[in-house]
């Protein structure tokens, strides 16, 4: 019953080297102005130029000891300094003003479901390039590492040195981190010219992050961007990273992944492994048992992120980003403050409490 979360009505894409009028009109260029004019602009006048609350607490330096306070986070005790104190200490951090973000980008056949322009990889790419903008225009530097399920793809400046190191299962690219505009529109024609797969293996977000462990060399903001259907075992690799850098997840899904509609007996086909299943959705008891398969995945994957210690946003396909974005930044913004203010780092929620946008 679990594989039924993954099954989608196949839809079918023209070839990545067709010369569509569609195709012509995404350009990186054009993508760019769009998102500049319609999500930027817009963002400008809701955050009054405050992007800060988006990225509370990334890109840090030790700054400080003092003792441990009731409300610290027990992640930053200092324990050699409390052993020879016999008193517990806690390490005090201030903000980097540069920040180096890494989008771990999913681009597995599940992440084409949608409808036309709406489908998770053109929102995923319109948030990737929204966020880039955003941070390059201040300075920052952006890199991405991009998984689409094929294996030995894998290009880039450290592609030999992740080979090396046994991490290539699905990498498609490696996009080293820059900064400026020039590099933003890189990264998007980077993500436009990844193939619409007709099929893959199930997706391993195992080898996505275990990557990102081998080529993160300094502590970095990371996005990880993906519809999070994936094969069991990444859990233990997610905690890793967390452990050592700031780790925002972003799950993206579409309505129509989460209801089944009542239209009768329909062939169902797996997104990925191409897989083909018959099914009656007049069976209210079927209904039933989607929906409580739905609401138990849900549950798993918050637990996955809590216990991590990783915030998760969620965005619709059918949601408005700037909206989304200004969600996040309102909701990260309430968090911080009750934190205590931008000299200590604690931008992650307690355990037990995960954030979910």
């Amino acid at each position: 019953m679990l594989k039924k979360l993954r099954r989608k009505v196949k839809t079918t894409f023209p070839a990545p080297d067709q010369d569509t009028p569609l195709l012509r009109r995404t350009t990186p260029e054009r993508i760019l102005q769009r998102l500049d004019w319609q999500v930027i602009r817009r963002l400008d006048g809701l955050l009054q130029g405050d992007y800060r609350s988006l990225f509370y607490g990334y890109g840090v330096d030790f700054a400080d000891l003092r003792e441990y306070q009731p409300e610290d986070d027990i992640r930053y005790i200092d324990w050699n300094v409390t052993a020879r104190m016999d008193t517990p200490y806690v390490r005090q951090y201030v903000e980097d003003r540069e920040i180096t973000a890494w989008f771990l980008i999913d681009l597995s056949p599940s992440m084409d479901f949608g409808a036309n322009q709406t489908d998770k990889r053109s929102v995923l790419i319109d948030l990737v390039g929204t966020l880039a903008r955003l941070l390059t225009r201040h300075g920052n530097r952006v890199g991405a590492i991009v998984y689409n399920g094929r294996l030995g793809r894998r290009k880039g400046k450290r592609a030999e040195e992740a080979r090396t190191a046994g991490a290539d299962a699905g990498i498609e690219t490696i996009i080293p981190a820059k900064g400026g505009r020039n590099h933003v529109l890189r990264l998007i024609n980077d993500l436009l010219k990844q193939p619409r797969l007709p099929g893959a293996a199930f997706t391993d977000l195992k080898s996505l992050l275990e990557s990102s462990l081998h080529t993160l060399k300094k502590r970095s903001l990371v996005f990880i961007l993906s519809d999070f259907i994936a094969a069991p075992g990444w859990e233990r690799t997610l905690n890793l990273l967390r452990q050592r850098h700031e780790v925002l997840a972003v799950r993206l899904w579409d309505g129509r992944e989460t209801e089944l509609p009542d239209v009768g007996p329909i062939w169902l086909e797996d997104a990925e492994t191409g897989e083909q299943v018959y099914v009656d959705t007049h069976d209210t008891r079927f209904r039933r048992e989607f929906e409580q398969v739905i609401r138990r995945r849900e549950a798993e994957l918050a637990a996955v992120f809590r216990r991590a210690g990783v915030e998760l946003w969620s965005l619709s396909t059918g949601e408005d980003l700037v909206r989304a974005i200004f969600r996040f930044a309102s909701v990260r913004k309430q968090i911080h403050r009750l934190r205590g203010g931008a000299t200590a780092v604690s931008p992650l929620p307690s355990p037990g409490q995960p954030f979910q946008a």
